[in-house]
């Protein structure tokens, strides 16, 4: 499959989008890209079978990059709060490896996706609120911590996301300020996207190849493409999420978890057949 003009100019736009949201928010791009590069790549006469698990493959893998930009942003800030990503990355990457390696070719998305509509929904509920929670609540000790992550890199790993949407909820329930929260969840980007990337690739070669620009499930031209812009653009974002008052990172990011939620919604009754 060649790059056409459009196809290259749609990509540097996502990726451009996807870098400024991960800064901005700590969520990676993944997420929110997912269905757009579903419909790139079927618009390119990508094979209906293969298009969805590669806009996910490709997703992640450009995390890996766009989160290291981020991360470097944030971290020149002081938000990044070291010791939670070291407490949470074990559980993370094996969350991710059997998210990618093993559990993404078999499982239904179906009850998945309505799982986490409502879950993400409410999250966004209660930041859009600004529900406070209970002030001796913290973070959980290293066991906690090793579970969450595991359970951050494997739901991560089945949508494409860079954990995000989950980790910044979780840190904030637990009483981390938003901005410690974000540039947290913005390392815990990479470990996530590298679990995850290395599954796509070693599940995919079986069922896939190595073919026609694909890598496994990783569409790697598209890949280039995407990184090329999203590297720039999330330093930006982590600029404003360092300037913007707290209640509007808020509001952003809960309007986003909205439509993450709505779209994960939207896929389940998709795949229950009820539209």
């Amino acid at each position: 499959m060649i790059l056409s003009f459009g196809m290259i100019v749609a990509l540097l736009a996502l990726g451009a989008f996807g870098g400024f949201m991960a800064g901005l928010l700590g969520i990676g791009g993944g997420m929110v890209l997912v269905p757009f590069l579903t419909m790139l790549f079927t618009w390119q006469q990508m094979s209906g079978d293969i298009a969805v698990h590669a806009a996910i493959a490709t997703s992640m893998s450009m995390i890996m990059f766009t989160s290291l930009s981020s991360m470097r942003a944030h971290h020149k800030k002081g938000a990044v709060l070291w010791p939670v990503v070291y407490s949470l990355v074990p559980g993370i990457i094996l969350g991710g490896l059997l998210a990618g390696g093993v559990a993404f070719r078999f499982i239904s998305m179906a009850w998945l996706a309505l799982f986490f509509a409502l879950f993400v929904g409410y999250s966004a509920l209660n930041m859009l609120k600004n529900k406070k929670p209970k002030a001796s609540r913290q973070l959980p000790g290293v066991a906690g911590r090793t579970a969450v992550g595991t359970g951050i890199g494997f739901i991560s790993g089945l949508v494409g996301a860079g954990g995000g949407f989950l980790s910044v909820p979780f840190m904030v329930w637990c009483n981390v300020p938003i901005r410690n929260a974000v540039a947290t969840s913005a390392a815990l980007g990479f470990p996530i996207a590298v679990g995850n990337s290395i599954g796509y690739i070693s599940s995919g070669i079986k069922t896939v190849g190595i073919q026609d620009g694909m890598l496994g499930y990783v569409y790697w031209p598209g890949l280039l493409v995407l990184i090329a812009m999203s590297v720039l653009l999330a330093p930006v974002g982590a600029k404003c999420a360092h300037s913007w008052p707290v209640d509007r990172l808020k509001r952003v990011f809960a309007f986003l978890l909205f439509s993450i939620s709505a779209y994960m919604l939207y896929k389940s009754l998709t795949a229950f057949g009820i539209i």
